[in-house]
């Protein structure tokens, strides 16, 4: 007697490449529209500005029409340049003083005072310091200008005779900025904060340690990845301030206040040489990314 078997199913021919293709594909395709919008928007200009770097562009004239590719011309031209040099010196005390000193310890310092306080009381002061942060860099400018103006607040208060813009421009537009940034810094400080182990830090007080030992040894190492993160950041921010600048001083006066992105849009599109001014964009870029490898890497070493 014999028994009837049915035919084995045809072997498929699936490879793990081709799944792993398809795969990709699937999460490709809704990431489709997206990333042509990116490359239209963001990497194009991008692009475009580091060729125009190397030629010798210009918003007016014949070099507008038919530029020529210069090389490094413009590098070298910025490196010997007296007026760069110094917005490069005075962007580097803008962001010591405003970013890393400033809105860095303000913004420790706020969340720390915060710990412990009733519910109302860190509604008002967080209320108070990011309305700061979100009024226009117009409207920030327009108010430090009416505090230190010589008929300003400030010089009511002391009773003195001062034009602050005029004799510490660059001291004005550091408080304007640390003023109007602290926000951020406070609100990821205090995020950090909530994370610290309360027991940790009492039974540390229980043993002895003063609120300053407490916050150097326990507090502060627990926070440094949040540190390091937001030095980072408001560093890479500071870096590229315009705004606020040009509406309080425009760069005066003459270049007493004049960082790198204000003599970058002076050089592009008040004398229109489009090359130049990229140039400069390009080297605040290499900068930017320096910085931003030296957190990084304090970051690991701190990991380490």
């Amino acid at each position: 007697m014999t028994v009837a078997t049915a035919p084995a199913p045809p072997a498929t021919s699936t490879t793990p490449s081709g799944s792993s293709r398809r795969g990709v594909l699937r999460w490709l395709l809704p990431l489709g529209p997206a990333i042509v919008l990116l490359a239209l928007f963001l990497a194009g200009p991008i692009l475009w500005s580091v060729y125009v770097a190397f030629t010798n562009e210009t918003l007016t004239g014949s070099a507008s029409v038919d530029s020529d590719f210069v090389g490094l011309a413009n590098f070298t031209r910025l490196f010997d340049d007296p007026n760069f040099i110094n917005s490069f010196v005075l962007t580097f005390v803008f962001v010591i003083g405003s970013a890393v000193i400033g809105q860095n310890t303000l913004g420790l310092i706020i969340a720390l005072l915060q710990r412990g306080r009733g519910r109302m009381t860190r509604s008002v002061v967080n209320g108070v310091v990011i309305a700061a942060w979100v009024v226009p860099e117009v409207v920030a400018a327009a108010c430090w200008f009416s505090f230190l103006a010589e008929e300003g607040t400030l010089n009511s208060v002391l009773g003195i005779s001062q034009e602050w813009l005029y004799t510490a421009p660059m001291l004005a537009v550091i408080l304007a900025n640390v003023w109007r940034g602290t926000a951020f810094s406070m609100l990821v400080y205090s995020a950090a904060l909530s994370e610290v182990p309360k027991d940790l830090v009492e039974a540390a007080a229980v043993d002895g340690a003063g609120p300053g030992r407490r916050l150097l040894h326990i507090t502060l190492p627990l926070i440094r990845r949040s540190i390091m993160a937001n030095l980072m950041l408001i560093t890479l921010q500071t870096l590229a301030s315009f705004g606020l600048i040009y509406a309080l001083t425009g760069g005066g006066p003459g270049t007493a206040s004049q960082t790198t992105p204000l003599y970058m849009y002076e050089q592009a599109f008040r004398y229109f040489e489009i090359g130049y001014g990229s140039a400069i964009a390009l080297v605040m870029l290499v900068i930017g990314a320096l910085f931003s490898l030296i957190y990084l890497r304090l970051i690991k070493v701190e990991d380490a």
